[in-house]
């Protein structure tokens, strides 16, 4: 059943800032003086907000970062060099709403034998109504969710995420799990129940955009549940995956709300919402912290343990949306030739 306080923009966000005083059993972020050298790190939509405060924070901790980002490129990623003082920054262009774009981003990173160690699936929008994209899928469906099932996939089938459960490229040692992070929200709580033959081409207006942003991160979360389960044996964890809503961050997701819907978020934004470099902290932690070298399916709300809406956990709506999915993709691809 759908919270209803979280049905319109303004309950949403009133309810994010209710978050922030809500306590349980917290985290303690890892230190600026914990290194990351050596460790490759691919962040979508990371040319602004949280995606941009983690490259700067993986980058100052010795971590080679590749920026995927539509716009912005090289500015964003010269930015974040001259913040970090790190010259092991890289922007590689992907566009979510293309699906031809996430296969150009892939072969590049084949291409010049990138291997990733930590996946941050960053990228997401928040749209005033539904609209559809050359694929012809609803654009906040593909956005937030199945351009990232995509992508995500891609990289453990070509290896560039090292595995073995998808590609054969060689034993992971347990202490160099790759990890995937996609960043959630908590929102996902408020969500109808997933609708799996509508996946791809629901409909909806200003009035109801709100609750199927919570719509496409429970459709998410239960994704990554199910791909945590798929990257696991009862002998070892192949790559480790993890789910994080930061808290209400102050960022520019809200960019395409009507003006005066848009001022006013802002100024609540800016007067309760956490900054992207505190919010970040969390999620790097979530990335690299050693006590969960050999965990996977963790959830975090900001630096508290929580578990996902019970709904996530479901085998059979998890296998039926990766099957789905794969459908909704073939199609597309099939359109398109």
């Amino acid at each position: 059943m759908a919270n209803p306080n979280l049905k319109s923009p303004l309950t949403a966000i009133l309810s994010g800032v209710g978050e922030i005083f809500r306590q349980g059993e917290t985290i303690t972020p890892l230190p600026p003086s914990f290194r990351l050298d050596g460790k490759q790190c691919l962040i979508t939509g990371a040319n602004s907000g949280l995606g941009f405060a983690l490259a700067v924070d993986l980058a100052k901790r010795g971590a080679k970062v590749w920026m995927a980002c539509r716009r912005q490129i090289p500015e964003a990623g010269n930015q974040v060099a001259k913040i970090s003082g790190s010259n092991l920054v890289e922007m590689i262009h992907l566009d979510l709403i293309d699906l031809a774009s996430v296969d150009r981003c892939c072969e590049e990173l084949k291409a010049k034998n990138v291997q990733i160690d930590l996946l941050f699936n960053n990228a997401a929008a928040a749209l005033p109504a539904s609209r559809f994209t050359k694929q012809g899928l609803e654009e906040m469906c593909q956005v937030n969710y199945l351009a990232m099932f995509y992508l995500t996939n891609q990289l453990l089938e070509k290896g560039i995420i090292p595995n073995q459960t998808y590609a054969q490229n060689g034993l992971v040692e347990p202490n160099e799990v790759p990890r995937i992070i996609f960043i959630s929200s908590d929102t996902h709580r408020s969500s109808k129940d997933i609708d799996i033959d509508a996946l791809g081409y629901e409909t909806y207006d200003f009035r109801t955009a709100v609750q199927f942003y919570g719509y496409y991160k429970i459709v998410m979360n239960t994704y990554a549940s199910e791909l945590a389960q798929r990257l696991r044996t009862a002998e070892k964890i192949d790559v480790s995956v993890h789910t994080i809503c930061p808290g209400p961050v102050n960022t520019n997701i809200i960019k395409e709300a009507p003006w005066l819907v848009r001022m006013l978020m802002k100024l609540l934004f800016l007067l309760f919402f956490r900054s992207p470099s505190k919010a970040a902290k969390p999620v790097v932690y979530l990335a690299a912290a050693p006590e969960l070298n050999q965990q996977t399916d963790r959830y975090l709300h900001y630096i508290t343990k929580k578990a996902m809406d019970e709904r996530c956990k479901n085998p059979e709506i998890r296998q039926k949306l990766w099957e789905k999915s794969s459908a909704l993709l073939a199609a597309a691809f099939a359109k398109k030739a």
